[in-house]
């Protein structure tokens, strides 16, 4: 998540809103060849930063940290800086990663393989075939396995658990975990448990019990109705959980007592330590009402709620109709709007050092806009945008399928430096300090820089130049530009 300041000191976290399309670079000049082809080239070396071929649907860029992208929407991204590379095809169904001592590829987190190399140049890999076959190679008996489901096979390290163990699954299973082992015979009917104390036997759902000495222990009939849970035997007052469902559930602790009748519908729950609360449920969870040190609920589902749970301040109306939110991390406040969910969406961020400064905010009204601004003269717009709502935080889906959608862009970097493009740069405007360009698609073109000015029509065709401090204009033909790509070769002439 990049940190985006409004004013300095103060520092606000907010994501990055738009998938980057074809966006001005500093001192870039655009080369129109509406729907063909449309550059940006850096004016001070003539290099092609960033085009798109056939509007969004390719394109390549490269990013001032060095990240040279390629992409065919919605096929494929490729993206490469340095010893590291990624690339998604038909994204969400295959990935592959390669860094410089690790390598990944994935089909929808079905089909995985891994290949890591450690400090002293030995391998480890591992590959799985979900749910069928798992395996890792480390060059250490004691940590590789193989398994293959439902036959026969060792999972070690992995999933909460020190190792798992099958024959025949589900006619046998071992479990081990801190020490316990449980052996199913069959999963998940017949349960024994033993290891570092640990004893118990359950059939599996008529009874059971389990325990270890001044531990636990626990016991269940007819699972889930009769149940009782014993925890931190060896306190003065353990834990104990207990209830004959859907009847009545008790549970108490040092400084805690819950009681629910007609399981979940009536109940309270008093707290005394670490911190004081007292609740009381009517028709759980329509009517809820908590008063306590840190924990505030007022619930009146659905025409009205409103709680405080360690400075987390929500708020609904006509659930799902309008939500509010606020909180407050480290020097910065939050405030989130919600209206069904997703068809408006907001999200406001304000620095507590400075409570004068500009807000930094994210809004979406789904599927026509979304806005985003950093506070500091950064702004971004897109019409329309039908994904951002929903994968926020997903790069390689706003990267391939959000452009798609961009029909109109807007991007402001400061008072002085605007870019906006419709139809995928059929029109398209940039303004600067020092820089004014408007195209036309392919048919019209102005552009003036400290250099001077210059008028196009086909793209070069024809061309009149005013060099800067003259008074004539100056008339030539077939001026197209030649520039380098991206990956500093000439390019020639589209």
């Amino acid at each position: 998540m990049p940190y985006l300041s409004p004013s300095p000191p103060s520092r606000l976290p907010v994501w990055l809103l738009l998938a980057t399309g074809l966006a001005a670079a500093g001192r870039a000049e655009e080369i129109n060849f509406w729907p063909i082809r449309v550059e940006q080239v850096d004016d001070r070396n003539g290099a092609r930063v960033a085009n798109q071929t056939f509007g969004p649907l390719m394109g390549e860029k490269l990013g001032a940290d060095g990240t040279a992208q390629k992409i065919w929407r919605p096929v494929f991204l490729h993206q490469a800086r340095g010893e590291a590379e990624t690339f998604h095809l038909l994204y969400p169904l295959f990935t592959w990663q390669r860094e410089k001592d690790h390598s990944y590829f994935t089909f929808i987190q079905l089909l995985n393989s891994r290949r890591t190399v450690g400090p002293h140049g030995g391998q480890q890999r591992a590959f799985d075939v979900w749910p069928f076959y798992f395996s890792r190679d480390t060059g250490d008996p004691a940590t590789s396995y193989r398994a293959l489901m439902p036959f026969a096979g060792t999972i070690k390290h992995r999933f909460g658990k020190d190792e798992l163990a099958w024959t025949l699954f589900p006619l046998s299973l071992d479990v081990a975990a801190q020490g316990r082992h449980t052996h199913y015979t069959p999963w998940p009917f017949i349960r024994r448990i033993d290891g570092a104390g640990h004893h118990g036997f359950e059939f599996w759902p008529l009874f059971g019990s389990r325990g270890r000495a001044g531990d636990y222990r626990e016991q269940f009939y007819l699972w889930p109705l009769l149940y009782k849970q014993e925890r931190n035997l060896s306190a003065a007052r353990p834990d104990v959980k207990s209830g004959f469902l859907p009847f009545y559930t008790r549970d108490t602790g040092p400084g805690y007592l819950s009681e629910n009748y007609l399981w979940p519908f009536f109940g309270y729950t008093d707290r005394t330590e670490p911190k004081r609360y007292h609740e009381t449920r009517y028709l759980w969870p329509l009517l809820v009402q908590g008063r306590g040190d840190e924990r505030h609920v007022n619930r009146w589902a659905p025409f009205y709620s409103h709680s405080v749970v360690k400075g987390y301040d929500k708020t609904w109306l006509l659930f799902p109709l309008i939500r509010h939110a606020e909180w407050r991390d480290p020097g910065i406040a939050h405030e989130r709007n919600q209206f069904l969910y997703f068809l408006y969406w907001s999200h406001e961020q304000r620095s507590l050092a400075s409570p004068a400064a500009a807000p930094a905010y994210k809004k979406h009204l789904w599927p026509l806009f979304s806005v985003w601004d950093n506070g500091a003269g950064r702004r971004q717009l897109q019409l329309f945008s039908p994904l951002e709502v929903f994968f926020p935080n997903n790069e390689p889906l706003r990267q391939l399928y959000s452009p798609l959608f961009a029909v109109y862009r807007h991007d402001r970097r400061g008072p002085d430096e605007v870019h906006w493009s419709f139809l995928w740069s059929l029109l398209s405007r940039t303004r600067t300090a020092t820089e004014r360009e408007f195209h036309l698609g392919p048919l019209f073109g102005t552009r003036r820089d400290p250099a001077g000015e210059r008028v196009t029509f086909g793209s070069g065709l024809l061309v009149w130049r005013r060099p800067a401090g003259a008074a004539r204009w100056k008339f030539s033909l077939f001026d197209f530009r030649r520039t380098s790509d991206i990956r500093g070769q000439p390019a020639a002439s589209p």
